[in-house]
């Protein structure tokens, strides 16, 4: 299948430090990669790669063959990161609905309410973020990076923080997205929620991609397994 993002020989340094190596890969539409591995593995670096954040020192990542960081390409991704970044002093509602009217979303307002509803955060939704729980204002980071249905959704440990109905709603979310046709990347130290919701699976370790592989037919608690001896 025709890759809808795309990796090619991804390398990022800072200073002497190789934090991505030699990183390739594809995804097509409908398909979703999770990512482990260790703390400063370069997993967020590769993420902010793929986001158009960071330029590679050299290789590049492209979206329908549209190579990043290019604005248009950019427009196309959503972004979740375990820091909300959100505006705390606005509220909920008014967080989501800045990020529908940047993407040029129609009808923003009722998109807004909808995006809120699935995460299950629309009962807070006029309530500044910096009165809301951890749990919540992730909630609500994540609420705004669905809004404009991005084709490319690329999450960093979006679990951090939420509760298990926030936890379902996530899953549930992930899965909708693959099954509208988005590719999605998802950093988690959580073994079996990333392979619940991914077509492939990746471990990363020192930059580079250690072990990659469709998930259809793995056993969780072998996988698992093997995964400490990577790293025992």
């Amino acid at each position: 299948m025709t890759p809808l993002l795309e990796a090619r020989r991804l390398v990022r340094a800072f200073g002497t430090r190789q934090a991505v190596n030699d990183v390739s890969f594809g995804i097509a539409a409908g398909e979703a990669l999770a990512l482990f591995g260790p703390n400063g593995a370069g997993k967020t670096t590769l993420l902010r790669l793929l986001a158009g954040l960071l330029k590679p020192n050299s290789g590049s990542a492209a979206i329908a063959g549209a190579a990043l960081p290019a604005p248009h390409a950019r427009a196309r991704v959503g972004l979740i990161s375990h820091r909300t970044m959100l505006y705390d002093t606005l509220t909920a509602r008014e967080n989501v609905r800045f990020a529908a009217q940047l993407h040029g979303v129609p009808d923003a307002e009722s998109v807004t309410q909808h995006a809120l509803e699935q995460l299950r955060v629309a009962d807070r939704a006029d309530v500044p973020v910096r009165a809301l729980s951890r749990g919540l204002q992730q909630r609500v980071a994540i609420a705004r990076a669905i809004v404009h249905g991005p084709d490319v959704l690329l999450a960093d440990e979006p679990y951090t923080g939420l509760d298990e109905q926030g936890a379902s709603a996530l899953t549930g979310l992930l899965l909708e997205r693959r099954s509208a046709g988005a590719a999605l990347v998802v950093v988690t130290h959580a073994l079996s929620e990333g392979l619940a919701v991914a077509s492939h699976a990746a471990v990363m370790r020192a930059g580079s991609f250690v072990r990659h592989e469709p998930t259809q037919g793995l056993d969780v608690a072998r996988y698992a397994a093997e995964y400490r001896e990577l790293f025992a």
